[in-house]
């Protein structure tokens, strides 16, 4: 992974020492409330319902064994013994203390993090392809340029109060694992008709109040000309982006309002102005950073015979190697999926035991290496074939070897009204519910691949509109009810879910999705995933299915 020189680490001590600086004096009154809050959200600080909320970044994902150590330490001593994984790919802390804020970045920062930029009017943490380097479906390396995104806008002074935040996914591969489509740009590396690579961007994308599925900005750009580009179409956003209303100042609203040619030709436009100035990437620069993460040692080795032995043996462990591992781009080796989603446990929580744990696994299996994903679970990248076996047993007795990657159980969900002061209704109980539904696991694996996405509030964090089936949680007189959306997907074919009809209220909103689904399975022709039965079939089965129960 990528490791700090002597600037980064100067950088982020220093914000330390500005921001335990404002914390005194906005504690000993001598700082106003909105200044401090200015100051807050840029280093990561929200007011939650019952405390405040710390994320921390993890840049495109990547985390080393260091690292988790010292997130583990942090959740034990000024926490409440764990830490929530967001699809951002970051980490969250749901109990901290305001004063201690200022010491748990410190030691952040002893381990090369921060948590600049996680929050506030500007560019967010970066995201990208979890599998990034080792798919091997793989382009290029997308974590390069996003490191390079990282160092051009972390405190950019043009960049630092945008309109709305801001937000970017890169990803390397054909297929798309990071939901490039849905987020402020997304960079889908490519190669044109004479070889070269560069990038597909796409502008505009973006969920919460009003989702859009982001449009074609520019059909291929050299690499070099990357960071120029972004600055032109920031520059065009900051310029342009309204103020004057928060529901209104996002991208996709600008570029909605002067539809895509017009937004394109004042991009362009002001490209011209900084193409070839000191943004102009050089071979060097990127040389720089692609140095600058180092490289794994793989052995040279062949792939495992054992494997088809014990899958054929162990019916528990190939349920597991079927579900939570995935072809690697190097010979005798699997990337190795860690289910933070179990019975009794909200989504993407993981306790400061097992992130202890998980960090000794690491070192023994996969370089010392942890990655975090878009849908809130944990990979290792580099397992070897023949240590599954043991590396599985571990994890089962962690609770992390729960076979359900891209199952119904695999469920994408905010933290909801148990924690937000912006929820409208609870989220982390309706997934323990549609959980529960699906415990069996010859019950889930029947249903197959389907992504089930829950958000508490129109702010969309649990990404509902992209979700097979998406739940929005809403109030209603003091109670919480939901809204079911039908159709949505995250991947290369991105979509927006249908509304199927009105909410439905809490205790009905588990068998709802449990109706949805049995009728996927009764409607199905073989081999057909749940959005092809549903094109072919319309939503009319589907919602009598599920509106006929109520009445």
């Amino acid at each position: 992974m990528y490791a700090y020189n002597q600037v980064d680490q100067q950088l982020v001590d220093e914000r330390v020492a500005q921001f335990r600086d404002q914390t005194t004096r906005y504690l000993a009154g001598n700082l106003d409330e909105e200044v401090f809050k200015q100051l807050r959200l840029r280093n990561g600080l929200y007011v939650q319902r019952h405390a405040p909320m710390l994320r921390v970044a993890v840049p495109y994902g990547i985390l080393n064994s260091t690292q988790l150590r010292m997130l583990a330490n942090i959740a034990r001593i000024y926490d409440r013994g764990y830490a929530h994984v967001t699809t951002r790919q970051n980490f969250q802390f749901n109990w901290p203390d305001l004063e201690s804020v200022p010491d748990i970045l410190a030691e952040l920062a002893k381990v090369q993090m921060h948590a600049i930029q996680t929050s506030g009017n500007c560019i967010r943490n970066v995201t990208s392809d979890p599998l990034a380097g080792v798919a091997a479906d793989e382009l290029e390396d997308p974590r390069v340029w996003c490191e390079l995104l990282r160092q051009w806008s972390t405190l950019h002074p043009e960049f630092s109060y945008l309109p709305r935040k801001f937000k970017i996914a890169v990803t390397g591969s054909p297929q798309d694992r990071v939901a490039s489509q849905v987020h402020d740009i997304g960079l889908q590396m490519m190669q044109n008709e004479e070889g070269e690579t560069g990038f597909r961007i796409l502008v505009g994308g973006g969920l919460g109040r009003t989702p859009v599925v982001g449009k074609l900005l520019r059909a291929f750009l050299p690499r070099k000309d990357l960071l120029s580009y972004l600055d032109a179409i920031l520059r065009v956003y900051n310029l342009h982006g309204r103020r004057d209303n928060l529901y209104r100042a996002r991208i996709k609203i600008l570029v909605n309002q002067l539809g895509i040619d017009t937004f394109r030709e004042q991009v362009e436009a002001e490209w011209q102005h900084v193409r070839e100035g000191s943004l102009k990437l050089t071979d060097d620069r990127i040389d720089a950073i692609v140095n600058a993460f180092g490289t794994h040692h793989y052995e040279l080795l062949d792939e495992d015979p054992g494997i088809a032995g014990l899958i054929a043996s162990n019916p528990v462990f190939a349920s597991w190697y079927r579900q939570n591992t995935r072809l690697h781009k190097v010979s005798g080796y699997r990337i190795v999926f860690l289910s933070l989603k179990n019975h009794g446990q909200a989504p993407g929580d993981i306790s400061d035991t097992q992130m202890q744990q998980v960090a000794q696994l690491a070192d023994q299996y996969s370089f010392g290496e942890i990655r975090t994903t878009y849908s809130q679970n944990l990979i290792f990248a580099h397992v070897e074939q023949t240590q599954l076996l043991p590396l599985w047993q571990a994890l089962a007795r962690l609770g992390l070897a729960n076979p359900n990657i891209d199952t119904a159980n695999d469920i994408i969900c905010c933290p909801g009204f148990d924690f937000c002061t912006l929820a409208n209704a609870t989220s982390i109980d309706v997934a323990e519910d549609i959980t529960r539904r699906f415990e069996a696991l010859d019950r889930l694996f029947a249903v197959g691949d389907i992504k089930i996405n829950i958000s508490g509030c129109m702010n969309a964090c649990g990404h509902h509109h992209v979700g097979h089936i998406g739940l929005l949680g809403v109030d209603k007189s003091g109670e919480d009810w939901y809204q079911i959306t039908l159709g949505g997907s995250a991947g290369n074919d991105t979509a927006l879910g249908r509304i199927l009809g009105p909410a439905v209220a809490k205790q009905h909103a588990g068998r709802a999705v449990e109706a949805i689904i049995e009728t996927y399975i009764e409607l199905r022709e073989p081999d057909e995933t749940f959005l092809e039965t549903l094109r072919r079939a319309g939503p009319k089965p589907f919602k009598e299915r599920v509106y006929d129960h109520h009445n």
